[in-house]
C-alpha cells in the first residue's frame, strides 16, 4: 500500500487499564483497524497526564497509579478513517478522539518495500 499527500490522522485518548470485553480498550482498537485494513496503527503510552476525572496519573515510582494515558495513532485517507468512526462509538466510553488533517511524505507497506528490494 502506497499512502502520500492528504490524510486524516486519527488519535484516541484513553486510560491504559480502560477494557472491553475484558481487554485493553487500545488493544481493541488496532485489532479493529487491522481488520478494516487500515494504513497503519501506532500506542503510545504516555508517562503523566490527565483526562475528564482531572486526576494526574503518572507512572514516577512513588506514585501509586497505573492507569496511564494512552494514545492510539491512526493515519490513512479521509474516508477510510471516517468509515471507522463507528468502531470507535462501541469502544470508547470515556476517553478523547481527535481526527486532525495531515499530509503524508511518504508511506510504503511492507509488500512494496519487500519487492523493491529484490
Amino acid at each position: 500500500m502506497k499512502l502520500e499527500g492528504s490524510a486524516l490522522r486519527l488519535t484516541i485518548f484513553v486510560g491504559e487499564d480502560d477494557q472491553w470485553h475484558h481487554k485493553p480498550v487500545y488493544t481493541e482498537i488496532v485489532h479493529r483497524a487491522h481488520r478494516a485494513g487500515l494504513a497503519g496503527a501506532s500506542v503510545i503510552r504516555g508517562i503523566e497526564g490527565y483526562g475528564a476525572s482531572s486526576r494526574i496519573h503518572t507512572n514516577r515510582l512513588l506514585s501509586l497509579s497505573e492507569d496511564l494515558p494512552v494514545a492510539i495513532i491512526i493515519v490513512d485517507a479521509e474516508e477510510r478513517v471516517r468509515a471507522f468512526l463507528p468502531e470507535l462509538d462501541e469502544l470508547v466510553t470515556e476517553g478523547l478522539v481527535i481526527i486532525d488533517p495531515v499530509e503524508v511524505i511518504r508511506y510504503v507497506g511492507r509488500a512494496a518495500a519487500d519487492r523493491s528490494a529484490g
